[in-house]
Formats: C-alpha cells, sequence, structure tokens
C-alpha cells in the first residue's frame, strides 16, 4: 500500500508535469498522471544513478520512449538532483529553455536519447542493452563485475505499435537481453481514438512469442505492484520484460481516459478540478512540497555511494588487468589508441581496380583490429556489404548444451563477440546502433544497401539530431548493381541523404579515396557518416599521376588539372564517376581542351571549408562545369552553376547488365564527352 509520502511524492510529479504544460499551453498531460507511479517507482526504488555525475559509465539507462510525455522525465530530473532548476522546468517548449516539447539528448542533462518518434526509444534501449552485454562479457572477470546495468524504458500504445518496435523487440527476445526491461503505459488511448479501434492483439503473447518475460500490472496506481514487477523483471538473467501496467490516461482529471487528455493543455478549469480531485493545492503552480523533495534527493546520497564503490572497485580491476582497463577506459572516452590507423592499405594503381565495397572491407578490418570500441554488422547482408570483423566473433547468446544453431557456425557465439547480426531488419539496425552511441564505449556501424537506407531514414535523422557518433556502410550505390532493377537501384537516396543536416556523406572514388573515408568516419566525433561504396570494380587511380586521396578529407579537390594554362572546362563526380570523368578529360585533353578534373565524395566536409579554398577547386571563372553522377541531379547545381550541367540519372532504373545500363543512361566516356562539348558550345 502506497504510503502518504509515496503519494505526496506521485502527485509532486504529476502536477509539476500538468503546470508545465498548462503554462506553455502546449503538451501532454496525459501520460504524467497515469503514469507517475510506475516512474516514481521505478526512480526511487530500482534505478541506479548518480544525478551530480550523470555520465558515470556504470549507470542505469532509462529511456522514454514515450516521449511526448517529457514532462514527466523533466520532473524527475529535477526534484532527483539533475541540472534542471524550477526556472527551467517553467520555460517548458519555449525558445532557448532546457526543456524542449520533446527529449532532446545533449540538450538537457541525464536526457540519453532524444525520442518522441515513436518506437524509436524502444530500439534504442535494445541498444544499451546489448552494449551493456558486450562491455561486461568482454571485460569484467570473476570477482570484477565493472560492467553491471540495466536499461530501462517507458513505452506506450504508439510505441509498440510502431514497425520499429517490433523489429527491435523480436531482436532483443532473440538474444535473451536480461538486462532490458520496459514498462508499458497500458492506458488504452491514443492521440486521436482508443485502442480499441486500431491495437486489439494480445501485446503479452506477442512478446512472449518474441522471447520475452511479460508481468502483468492491473492498476498503475498499486505500488507494491509494480514494485514486485520491477523485481521480478531483476530476477530474470535470459529475457528481457516487458511490465504491461493499466494506466488511466489523465488520471484524475475531467477527460481521464478521453483522448482529450492526450495531446492538450487541460485548461485552466480542469487543471484545478484535477488538483481537487487528487487532493492538492489548487495554488501555487509548481508546488514541491519539503518532504517530497527532500525524499527524491536521497537519489544523491544513493547515486553517490554506488558510483564511489564502483570507482573503488575499479582502482582494484585496474591493477588487477592493467591492460584491459587501459582499453576499457579508452573506449569509455571516446578516445583512439595511437598508431589506430598504421595498418590501413594503401592500394597500389590498377586499372581493373577493386569495388569500394570490397577495399571497405579491407579498410574496416584492418582499423579494426586496433579499434575494439568498432561493433556492428549488417542487415543480413554481410557477404554483400563485407563487413564482417573477421575473427572477431558473434555477438550472440553462448548455445546452452544440446542447443542448435540451426545452420549457423556456432563457434565463438558469445557477447563478447563484435559481429552483431541484425536479420533483414533495417530500422531497428538504424536505431539500436543509436543506442550503442548513446551508451558509449562504441563505434557501431550498420550495412545494407543504398536503396534500403530508406527503411533507416528515421534513425539517421535522430542521429544526426543527437551527434552520435555512428557509420552506415552503404553499398551496390547504383545503376551499376545491374540485374536486379530499379526496385534495388538507388537514384534518389544520394540526393535526399544530403540534404539531413549534422550528417557526411563519403561517396569515394576508388580504394584510396575509401582507405582514407574510413579513415575519417572512425575520426569524426559529432555526426553520423555514411559511407557510400559501389559494388563494380573501379579503377584504383595512379596517385603519382593524380592527387593524393587525403583530399577526400576536405571534400572535394582538384584530381588532375589542365597543364600550362588555367582550365576551360571542369569535370565533377563523386564515387564510381570518378575513374570515368578522369578518362574522359584525357581525351579531351589530347584534344587540346584545358580540363580540370574534381573529385568530390563528400559536399558536407566541402562546405565545411573556407571559401578561399573552395573557389580555388571550382573558380568563379570557369563557368562551363559539368557534374557526372549516377543519381538524380538534384542539388548539383550549386556546383556547377547556370551556365553548368549535370549528366544525372532523373529516371527510375531497369533491370540489366550493368554494362548495358551504364551505356543506355550515357554514363560511357563517349556519353561525358559529347555532353562536355555540347557545354562548351553554348
Amino acid at each position: 500500500m502506497a504510503s502518504s509520502l509515496d503519494e505526496l511524492c506521485i502527485d509532486t510529479l504529476r502536477f509539476l508535469s500538468v503546470d508545465m504544460v498548462q503554462k506553455a499551453n502546449s503538451g501532454h498531460p496525459g501520460l504524467p498522471l497515469g503514469a507517475a507511479p510506475m516512474a516514481y517507482t521505478l526512480w526511487t526504488h530500482h534505478l541506479k544513478h548518480d544525478s551530480a555525475h550523470p555520465l558515470w559509465p556504470d549507470r542505469d539507462r532509462f529511456v522514454l520512449s514515450a516521449g511526448h510525455g517529457s514532462a514527466l522525465l523533466y520532473s524527475l530530473l529535477h526534484v532527483t538532483g539533475y541540472a534542471l532548476a524550477l526556472d527551467d522546468i517553467k520555460q517548458f517548449r519555449q525558445w532557448g529553455s532546457k526543456t524542449p516539447g520533446h527529449p532532446e539528448r545533449g540538450h538537457t542533462e541525464g536526457v540519453e536519447v532524444t525520442t518522441g518518434p515513436l518506437g524509436q526509444g524502444l530500439a534504442n534501449a535494445v541498444g544499451m542493452a546489448i552494449a551493456e552485454s558486450h562491455l561486461a562479457a568482454r571485460y569484467n572477470r570473476d570477482g570484477h563485475a565493472l560492467v553491471d546495468h540495466r536499461t530501462w524504458a517507458i513505452v506506450s500504445d504508439g510505441d509498440l505499435m510502431e514497425g520499429v518496435a517490433s523489429e527491435a523487440a523480436s531482436l532483443a527476445g532473440h538474444l535473451k537481453l536480461g538486462k532490458l526491461v520496459c514498462l508499458y503505459d497500458n492506458n488504452s488511448v491514443t492521440l486521436a481514438a482508443g485502442t480499441d479501434m486500431t491495437f486489439s492483439e494480445d501485446r503479452a503473447k506477442r512478446f512472449e512469442a518474441y522471447g520475452w518475460q511479460t508481468i502483468t500490472v492491473d492498476d498503475g496506481n498499486d505500488l507494491e505492484a509494480i514494485d514486485a514487477a520491477l523485481d521480478a523483471a531483476k530476477a530474470e538473467t535470459a529475457r528481457p520484460t516487458l511490465i504491461l501496467v493499466r494506466t488511466h490516461l489523465g488520471y484524475g482529471s475531467p477527460v481521464q481516459d478521453s483522448l482529450k487528455a492526450h495531446g492538450s493543455p487541460l485548461g485552466a478549469d480542469n487543471v484545478s478540478k484535477t488538483k481537487e480531485k487528487l487532493g492538492w493545492p489548487v495554488e501555487p503552480p509548481f508546488l514541491i512540497p519539503d518532504a517530497a523533495l527532500a525524499h527524491f534527493r536521497e537519489a544523491l546520497t544513493r547515486g553517490g555511494e554506488a558510483e564511489r564503490d564502483w570507482n573503488a572497485r575499479r582502482q582494484v580491476y585496474a591493477k588487477a588487468f592493467p591492460e584491459l582497463d587501459r582499453e576499457l577506459q579508452l573506449r569509455l572516452s571516446a578516445e583512439l589508441s595511437a598508431g589506430w590507423d598504421a595498418d590501413v592499405p594503401v592500394f597500389p594503381a590498377d586499372a581493373k581496380g577493386m569495388a569500394t565495397r570490397v577495399a571497405g572491407g579491407k579498410v574496416m578490418n584492418a582499423i579494426g583490429a586496433k579499434v575494439p570500441a568498432l561493433f556492428g554488422g549488417s542487415a543480413d547482408l554481410d557477404p554483400s556489404t563485407h563487413t564482417e570483423l573477421k575473427g572477431e566473433g558473434d555477438f550472440n547468446p553462448p548455445l546452452q548444451a544440446g542447443q542448435d544453431s540451426e545452420g549457423s557456425d556456432s563457434a565463438g557465439w558469445s557477447y563478447a563477440g563484435r559481429n552483431l547480426h541484425f536479420g533483414v531488419r533495417e530500422h531497428a539496425m538504424g536505431a539500436v546502433v543509436n543506442g550503442l552511441a548513446a551508451h558509449g564505449g562504441f563505434i557501431g556501424y550498420g550495412s545494407t544497401f543504398l536503396i534500403f537506407s530508406d527503411y533507416m531514414r528515421p534513425p539517421i535523422r535522430l542521429a544526426a539530431l543527437m551527434g552520435l557518433h555512428v557509420i552506415h556502410v552503404y553499398t551496390h550505390d547504383s545503376l551499376a548493381l545491374g540485374e536486379d532493377g530499379p526496385t534495388h537501384q538507388p537514384v534518389e537516396q544520394l540526393a535526399s541523404l544530403r540534404a539531413i543536416p549534422q550528417l557526411t556523406l563519403l561517396r569515394p572514388g576508388d580504394a584510396n579515396e575509401t582507405a582514407v573515408a574510413w579513415k575519417v568516419a572512425v575520426e569524426t566525433r559529432d555526426r553520423p557518416v555514411l559511407l557510400v561504396l559501389s559494388r563494380q570494380d573501379i579503377a584504383t587511380l595512379d596517385r603519382t599521376r593524380y592527387a593524393s586521396a587525403e583530399g577526400l578529407r576536405r571534400g572535394a579537390y582538384v584530381l588532375s588539372d589542365a597543364v600550362g594554362k588555367p582550365p576551360s572546362l571542369i569535370l565533377i563526380a563523386s564515387g564510381s564517376e570518378v575513374g570515368l570523368i578522369v578518362a574522359a578529360a584525357e581525351r579531351l585533353s589530347a584534344e587540346g581542351v584545358a580540363v580540370r578534373c574534381i573529385s568530390m565524395p563528400s559536399w558536407d566536409l566541402f562546405e565545411m571549408q573556407p571559401q578561399s579554398y573552395r573557389d580555388g577547386v571550382l573558380p568563379q571563372t570557369v563557368k562551363a562545369r559539368l557534374a557526372v553522377e549516377l543519381g538524380v541531379a538534384q542539388g548539383w547545381h550549386r556546383y556547377v552553376g547556370d551556365a553548368g550541367d549535370v549528366l544525372a540519372v532523373d529516371r527510375f532504373g531497369a533491370s540489366a547488365p550493368a554494362e548495358v545500363l551504364l551505356k543506355e543512361y550515357g554514363f560511357t566516356v563517349d556519353g561525358v564527352i559529347a555532353r562536355a562539348r555540347r557545354l562548351m558550345a553554348r
């Protein structure tokens, strides 16, 4: 039975949230009113955290996947001692405040991930649980459990409806992530209707089928039942847990259990009525009783004790296992060891060359041997994307005696493995990799064909918004993948991905540019990086004749230039088309045309350069500029100007051998030369 102090604390959370929404005249009061008891029980009895040191590595991770309930999270952060003042609470959803409409990582202390797009937070939590399992398996030793924390999430009806949640929950059950616990705010109401209109399956049986433990709490105000469910979740080591808590949206308000309580302020009259019904003073707003605050602030004592104990144990660990400790601390600090890139191959000139996906695999493995933080996999495509870390084992729960691995090579299966098999789950892959990065200690990567980046757009965007260091490897990047046809041939994807702010897209033009691109991807700290690689072989340029591939770091660079006179024509390309413009330039030069070739693997990096550098690469005096890319022309006119031209693909592809497609679409040396001549004749 809840004590009077418990009730006081729960109502403090409820009405701080309600007052936030009402003052802003914007927000979602329904979830905080209904879910406050479960959040209170978790945060005061089970969550391991230290608000004085919010980035303590062995803290539990908490994710409010139902990000529309942000007022509840801000209330919890304030009362438990995080750097979120009452004045910040009062500025909910206002310009420049620390309390934006949905939680934002890096903006508000204590917020682990940016949530709001439903389902993403649950999938991020799966990534965090994977991170804990891997670090524990790699670094813990008997008697030295340096990595030992849990991942908790509050999820909503809307979260569980989203496909990404299904993908991620399926993966989590397969991986037996016993330290992942999701509290399901089962209030049966969404923004537009009751769930009886849209969501009638048995959610408990569904998650049981995924391999989860499920526990039902019939009354969301029953603190003893919630507490017992959380204890049972912690006792289960071989399955993630979903706790289905039957709550009431907008609990205590005149619009309880109505969609009207979901996404709009209650209104002054209903706020008063709700406070009166629950025995809370109508005035003043933002009331925090001293007894409630003192109880919540006990988290500082508990957290400090837990962290001090961990620090003491870590000192013992460091003496017993100095190499492991150094490696772990390097990972947690997001630093790279000296010489991490010393073994990255330099590829000799080769007219036949190799596919950049193949070069990428060689480079990735050279880096991975010295960077243990590199961890990830593919959406069932690593034989095609070349993204297996060879010899590093598979991340999977160890097979039990008598268990069949169903055709897979079970050797090396353990949580210490660094190859994560996502299955055909691209959306979850993107969100899980975000969870790895948000947890810390990882340079997470995922890979698939470029066309399937469309399945991953929400987590790519959120990674950019959060400034997460993640890497995605996208291969089969153009019509040149051939016979699979237009369903698999990316056309608009490059342009649409380049449109995302705070994201670096690299499309290297040969094996050596690929090597530099991987180094840039690993070194980058403040944004996601997308590596876009070819299926087909590409000539490896002779760098004694052409500029160093290190020019990739500046986004675009002069690969070759007219000799003895200024250029009259500039050819620009990325990826496989770089070799095409080089071949065209050689023929044009032999005819007396002064040609400059520009490799432009990254618009983003180029735009970061000083204007003087950009003008030096693309001088304003040269108006005849032709960009060549196996994608839509959109965006290229900013570099070719009104007087320039773009050889592009502004329609869908077709099913045919690659060489036939390239000829039919004009991507041949003759095609480039003909387009260049028409341009110069204007």
